[in-house]
């Protein structure tokens, strides 16, 4: 693999709230693989830079919004790996945290305003993009698509070779925050029916993701739940506190866009008796802390 990164460490995740309801609970902590190619966006990547290397790309161009953790891990590993890379961006031009590192890893930037990234689903939207840059390989938003959900199968070769380390012999079923769906296809493909995924969407509906994961891995072995609170990146004073009570009794940082949102409505569907006393779940921290910089 290009990006030879560290394994990402399976840890206890002890909540009183999953206590109460009988629920054993690890943490994949894919926070922890690297502080720049973060989560689960190496994962996303390693399959799209070997495309590029056989196709013999000089890089990569893909889209994101001005906090993407996707194209700060596609600058960050263009970077390292002497790959150049565009990204095309949601909006005007702004300066974040996260457009300051793109900018100082060599990617280049546009902004396509909001009217203009809407126009990704669109079937032509890469061929003037292509025909400017023939030399990089178009990438999916958030690093989606088979080569990314590919790459996030490697997820549960992970998990499984920690299960002893922890205890485990064995566990139900997997819980963790949707944007694409890319990483929760993977799993869904990698565990070819034997445990069940569970997706918190992050985004609001209309955006197309369950159409994206059916097309990806067909319509098993998943459930999508609503966890967007209104839409992609809307956050409340009740989400931020109980953020701050989970990071404060885990001991694990966490963000109100993915992981926050995906414990929620965990606890949701604890509370409500959807997973059973005694299960075994496995929840993945999908990373994304590096967007969470430019919050007051």
């Amino acid at each position: 693999m290009l990006l030879d990164l560290p394994r990402a460490p399976l840890q206890p995740l002890r909540l009183s709230w999953l206590a109460e309801a009988g629920i054993e609970a690890a943490i994949l902590r894919l926070d922890l693989i690297d502080p720049l190619i973060s989560g689960n966006k190496s994962f996303k990547l390693q399959h799209h830079l070997l495309a590029a290397r056989a196709a013999g790309c000089r890089g990569l161009i893909s889209l994101g919004g001005a906090h993407s953790n996707h194209l700060h891990a596609l600058a960050a590993a263009g970077e390292r790996l002497g790959l150049r890379t565009v990204g095309l961006l949601r909006g005007h031009a702004q300066v974040t945290p996260t457009v300051i590192d793109l900018q100082r890893w060599g990617m280049e930037l546009h902004w396509l305003g909001y009217e203009g990234y809407r126009q990704r689903h669109r079937e032509d939207f890469w061929a003037s993009w292509q025909a400017r840059y023939p030399d990089l390989l178009p990438v999916p938003e958030g690093g989606g698509g088979l080569l990314g959900a590919k790459g996030c199968a490697a997820l549960r070769v992970q998990v499984q070779a920690q299960l002893a380390d922890i205890g485990w012999d064995d566990f139900e079923a997997w819980w963790l925050a949707v944007g694409t769906g890319t990483t929760l296809a993977g799993l869904v493909l990698a565990e070819g029916g034997q445990r069940r995924i569970y997706g918190a969407l992050a985004v609001g509906p209309g955006h197309g993701v369950q159409e994206q994961v059916n097309a990806l891995c067909g319509e098993r072995g998943h459930t999508l739940l609503d966890a967007s609170r209104g839409g992609f990146a809307k956050t409340d004073s009740a989400l931020l506190a109980f953020m701050r009570d989970c990071e404060a009794e885990a001991g694990i940082p966490l963000e109100p866009v993915y992981t926050a949102k995906a414990l929620w409505a965990l606890r949701e569907a604890a509370t409500a008796g959807v997973l059973a006393a005694g299960s075994r779940l496995v929840f993945v921290h999908t990373g994304g802390l590096q967007g969470w910089r430019a919050a007051p």
